[in-house]
C-alpha cells in the first residue's frame, strides 16, 4: 500500500467561496480531517495539508503532493442557487478514481454527478494541484442550500464512504 496525501482546498489566507454564512476553505479542512479520521483509523497511510484548522497554502500543497502517488484535494463549487452535485478535476489518469468518488458521494448526499472531468472544463484552463498530480473533488455546491443540508446531515457518512473509496484505490497500487 502506498501513502495517500489529502488536502483541504484555498488556506487559511484564502477562505474560497462564501455562501449561506460558510467558508469554502472551512468546510474543506472539516472534511479533509474526518476522511483522515478514517484512514488513520484504518492504518491507511497518509498525510495531510495541516493539522486541525491548519490549510496549507496551495503552492505549498500542490508541491507536497508530488511525493505521492495518490492526492486529493477538496473544493466546493459556487454558482446559482439551483446548481447542485459534485464533480472531479484530473488529468485522464486519474478518471477511474474520479468516477468513484463523484458515484459514492453523489449517492450519500443525494445530489446530482456532475462526473469526472478534465482540469480545463471549468473557469481555469490548468490546476496546480492537478498539475503536481492530484485530483479535485468540488464536494457539492456551497450556494445550493439542499447540497449543504445534505452535507451537514450526512458529512461523517459521506468521510467515511470517501475514505473507503481512496483506501480501496490506494489498495491497488502494488509495489515490487
Amino acid at each position: 500500500m502506498t501513502a495517500i496525501f489529502v488536502s483541504a482546498g484555498h488556506s487559511n489566507t484564502d477562505s474560497g467561496a462564501v455562501a449561506q454564512g460558510r467558508k469554502e476553505a472551512d468546510i474543506a479542512v472539516e472534511f479533509r480531517n474526518m476522511v483522515s479520521f478514517y484512514l488513520k483509523q484504518w492504518s491507511v497511510p497518509h498525510f495531510t495539508d495541516g493539522v486541525g484548522a491548519e490549510n496549507w497554502p496551495l503552492a505549498k500543497a500542490a508541491k507536497e503532493a508530488k511525493s505521492y502517488a495518490m492526492a486529493v484535494e477538496f473544493h466546493l463549487n459556487a454558482a446559482g442557487a439551483t446548481a447542485r452535485g459534485v464533480e472531479t478535476l484530473s488529468a485522464p489518469k486519474d478518471y477511474d478514481l474520479g468516477t468513484k468518488l463523484c458515484a459514492v458521494i453523489a449517492a450519500t448526499l443525494g445530489t446530482k454527478n456532475r462526473g469526472a472531468k478534465p482540469e480545463n472544463s471549468g473557469q481555469h484552463k490548468r490546476l496546480a494541484f492537478v498539475q503536481a498530480g492530484g485530483i479535485i473533488v468540488e464536494l457539492f455546491f456551497l450556494t445550493n442550500k439542499a447540497d449543504l443540508a445534505a452535507y451537514d446531515a450526512k458529512k461523517w457518512l459521506l468521510a467515511k464512504n470517501v475514505a473507503t473509496v481512496l483506501k480501496g484505490h490506494c489498495e491497488s497500487f502494488v509495489r515490487y
